[in-house]
């Protein structure tokens, strides 16, 4: 059982992290009290706590709270470790400009992907699904999809012991329904995501290795359906396979 203190840690990192999956505009405090499934006065408790500390802000006209300025400093800190979008960035303007879509750099979190990187294409009609900062479970969206599928199995038995993602994500998110796109991605190296999360938008995602040959961050693809035929999603797999290895290179020299 959780001692008082480890328990106030991990409500307060649940807080911080629906903010920072929120829009960039803010969220209200009902609004991250539900997406860290807890109540709203514990939420606004913990918030002020954290305002104190610089770690989140609260805009004094809309009451809307976004994540604050002691935050950036340290994940300016973080990101000499961590962040692998200026390694990225040529490889996901090339993904947007050869296929018109919207492409992405997603990093697993645990048992979560985070956006961290986003380049609109040139097709008109867009998916609206993803933007950064926004987060999935593992399995969830393609980029999640390519990276549990990534793990090895023992790991993705671990992870569905602990999780159950079909109440908030309907029966297509059902440990049995994501193990056959499991499969399905091992057999072509790439995710397909048919329009799960809205209808009538896809996505595809491949994944990338880090020094260890661990599956920590996945390039993906997003739009209508009518741009995510047979044939074409065959020519951006190969695309997105071909950019995930050449990323995963770089980031091992």
């Amino acid at each position: 059982m959780e001692d008082k203190g480890t328990q106030v840690l991990a409500r307060a990192a649940a807080l911080l992290r629906a903010i920072g999956g929120g829009e960039s505009a803010g969220m209200s405090t009902t609004a991250i009290a539900r997406a860290a499934a807890l109540p709203r006065p514990t939420a606004h408790r913990l918030l002020t706590a954290l305002s104190a500390e610089g770690l989140v802000d609260r805009d004094s006209a809309t009451g809307l709270w976004s994540l604050g300025p002691e935050l950036y400093l340290l994940g300016a800190g973080a990101a000499q470790r961590y962040d692998i979008t200026d390694q990225s960035r040529d490889v996901i303007e090339r993904l947007a400009r050869e296929t018109g879509e919207s492409a992405f750099l997603s990093a697993r979190r645990g048992d979560e992907t985070v956006c961290m990187l986003s380049r609109e294409g040139s097709f008109p009609l867009r998916s609206h699904v993803l933007h950064e900062g926004i987060r999935f479970p593992l399995g969830v969206a393609s980029a999640g999809l390519a990276i549990l599928s990534h793990l090895p199995d023992r790991d993705i038995d671990d992870y569905f012991a602990r999780s159950d993602l079909e109440p908030r994500w309907t029966t297509s998110h059902s440990e049995a329904a994501i193990r056959e796109r499991i499969a399905a991605t091992r057999t072509t190296g790439y995710a397909v995501n048919p329009g799960l999360l809205v209808e009538g938008s896809w996505g595809m995602g491949a994944a990338v290795f880090d020094r260890n040959g661990r599956p920590a961050w996945a390039l993906s693809l997003t739009g209508v359906e009518t741009r995510f035929r047979a044939d074409r999603r065959a020519d951006m797999g190969v695309l997105l396979l071909e950019l995930a290895h050449e990323l995963t290179l770089r980031l091992r020299r």
